[in-house]
């Protein structure tokens, strides 16, 4: 039978291959596999699980749920690194169309053929959706509108966006597998936002990342402050770290978080020189930019207010409030590990909010 991803023949579907890493995520594991399997779709499954060294029981979830599914294959991922298992469990798969799932993810029932009719019908080599946050409680909930909301995560078209076409990358992926393999697969380096590196190669050799709003996965945030302040404080390192390695090539809204820490950082060290006296003792332009960003710490609260007016509407007040320490929470956080990886580099960060 001939391959349409080869021949544009598109009457037989081809077969996918879901690949996931997984690390201590007893929680999710069933849920996110479950939901892969009930994809309605008419060509051949199979879920390839890279399994990381968990110590939450998330290995054993796994062994029964194989007990009964076939199409259910596992590799081991000895150092639990998501680049590393996700090409692991690429190269234990078999099918010409290669999907990612995360195991904080549900896929819409639809989800497979929608996304492969895309791949098939605009000639891309990489199509995405829209992650769309969900929570389980009023903590988690706040997370996931901050996620959604221009206000959090600073308007990814998987985020929040509206309209089909090219992408600058795409969450998660339903890959061409050849095309997938010529960019050279996953950034072993790269202890996150691999995809946006990988998206980039694909595009650099003349491939198309394509978004389309129709495609929807459901994402479960970090349910813990400590946990989401730890998730976006090794985001932002390894996101310094690729602005090393691709300064040109990021976009302008990455650098946001840490200005707004700067600016914070300088006006409060304004704020300080006057109350000790110091402040005639510097520069006139010295003076003249300190006094401009001491509004910095007093404006931020006020934006703040401002952004859960605008961005917390249909959300009880409970979720309100919490949403009011999730922004901060997100920016700085991120901020901070943005300053820490772009001076420093990110060596080996690693998030321990897995």
């Amino acid at each position: 039978m001939t391959d349409p991803l080869s021949t544009g023949e598109s009457s037989r579907m081809p077969g996918v291959s879901f690949i996931m890493p997984i690390l201590n995520e007893a929680k999710y594991i069933e849920r996110a596999v479950t939901s892969v399997l009930a994809q309605k779709y008419d060509g051949d499954k199979e879920v390839v699980l890279a399994l990381g060294p968990s110590a939450d029981g998330t290995d054993e979830i796994v062994a029964r749920m194989q007990q009964t599914e076939p199409r259910l294959r596992t590799v081991h991922s000895p150092t639990g690194a998501t680049p590393a298992g996700l090409n692991l469990a690429i190269g234990a798969s078999i099918h010409p169309v290669v999907i990612r799932v995360d195991a904080h993810s549900e896929l819409l029932p639809d989800y497979t053929r929608l996304g492969v009719g895309t791949l098939l019908r605009t000639g891309a080599d990489n199509v995405g959706g829209l992650m769309d946050a969900k929570g389980e409680n009023a903590f988690q909930a706040a997370v996931a509108r901050a996620y959604v909301s221009p206000v959090g995560l600073g308007g990814g078209v998987y985020h929040s966006g509206k309209q089909s076409g090219p992408a600058e990358s795409a969450y998660l992926g339903i890959f061409r597998r050849d095309a997938l393999v010529s960019a050279g697969c996953f950034d072993e380096s790269l202890r996150r936002a691999q995809d946006w590196d990988l998206n980039l190669r694909i595009r650099q050799s003349g491939g198309t990342v394509w978004f389309d709003p129709d495609l929807r996965v459901t994402y479960w945030p970090r349910s813990s402050w400590t946990k989401l302040v730890r998730q976006f404080y090794a985001t932002g390192v390894w996101r310094g770290e690729l602005v090393r390695r691709h300064s040109a090539r990021n976009s302008l809204r990455y650098f946001a978080p840490p200005a707004l820490v700067a600016a914070i950082f300088v006006g409060l060290s304004s704020a300080m020189l006057k109350a000790l006296g110091l402040g005639s003792m510097l520069p006139a332009a010295a003076a003249r930019t300190l006094t401009f960003a001491a509004w910095a710490p007093v404006s931020y609260p006020v934006w703040l207010l401002w952004a859960i007016a605008t961005s917390g509407k249909g959300m009880s007040v409970r979720e309100r409030m919490y949403l009011l320490a999730v922004l901060p929470s997100m920016h700085i956080s991120w901020g901070l590990g943005f300053i820490s990886g772009l001076s420093a580099g990110a060596a080996d960060q690693v998030d321990t909010s897995r």
